[in-house]
């Protein structure tokens, strides 16, 4: 069966690159990657962060490559390996890595959420850890390892500023987002932006829960109306919660605004097809007020 189908259909299933450096094996989400090529010569840039290699330009775009190995404290890679040529965020990037081992269908249910000895909350770079034929592959969040190099790639904080002030708003809305930094951010820019009532949920299932909870203590109006929620997630991911409103006679009327790293056309399309009522890419926090304006006075 097709992966694009099963992700079309919310079915909470997602597809991860393993791939390895020094030894140890890493994976990220199929959805990020435009293509894998060969390790080819670059231009360093003068005064770069020590993990930028530097930057090339295959079929003339420009595209900055990044030495994940220096990045996870693993030394420095040489002139081999291959580049993992990514999208998200509207940025292009590439990661050189050593070796691809191939891709892994797995369940959002199988993976594993690194606890504080691996990964502390806000500033580790591990989503996730998933267990393959007795291998432990951990899933890398190269959102992070990109803004930690490059701080204005995430979240514009800057538009909330820009808005002024404006009145306050206590309709209740729920958000599911597990990095919890940018949970954070996005909770602390709606509040300045005026939406005061706020619930945050670590992922999609346990919004899910959240709303199924309010729904049998018939106090769902007051707790949830209007649904924010990123894509990618542990046990249950933001299409898989997309659909599972949508599909609901008493939930469908809740508006969803999927708000990710991974809005791109072919996840846009997607998302159409599971009913959400908006679809940003997550830098321009900004357009998320004004698409939260829209859908709420809607």
């Amino acid at each position: 069966m097709d992966s694009k189908i099963l992700l079309e259909n919310g079915t909470n299933e997602l597809e991860i690159l393993e791939f390895t450096l020094g030894g140890n094996s890493y994976g990220v989400n199929v959805a990020k990657i435009r293509e894998i090529i060969p390790y080819q010569a670059v231009t360093p840039v003068p005064n770069a962060h020590p993990s930028v290699e530097g930057i090339f330009m295959p079929r003339e775009v420009m595209i900055t490559a990044i030495d994940l190995k220096n990045c996870l404290q693993r030394g420095e890679s040489d002139n081999k390996g291959l580049f993992i040529v990514t999208n998200f965020n509207k940025l292009d990037i590439a990661f050189h890595v050593e070796e691809v081992v191939g891709i892994h269908r797995v369940s959002w249910m199988d993976i594993i959420k690194p606890d504080a000895t691996i990964s502390n909350s806000e500033d580790g770079v591990a989503t996730g850890i998933i267990k393959i034929d007795n291998k432990l592959i951990i899933i890398l969040d190269f959102e992070k390892i990109i803004s930690d190099i490059s701080p204005e790639t995430g979240l514009r904080i800057e538009q909330i500023e820009a808005m002024g002030q404006r009145d306050r708003c206590d309709v209740p809305i729920l958000i599911a987002e597990d990095s919890a930094l940018l949970n954070k951010l996005i909770v602390d820019s709606l509040y300045k932006a005026g939406y005061t009532n706020l619930t945050h949920t670590e992922n999609g299932q346990e919004a899910w829960n959240f709303i199924c909870k309010c729904r049998d203590e018939g106090t769902l109006g007051t707790h949830v109306k209007c649904v924010i929620t990123d894509i990618e997630m542990p046990l249950m991911d933001g299409h898989r919660l997309t659909r599972l409103i949508k599909e609901s006679s008493d939930l469908k009327n809740i508006p969803v605004i999927i708000f990710s790293s991974l809005v791109n056309d072919e996840m846009k399309r997607k998302g159409e097809q599971l009913g959400a009522d908006a679809q940003l890419s997550k830098p321009e926090i900004g357009n998320l007020v004004l698409k939260i304006d829209e859908v709420l006075n809607k």
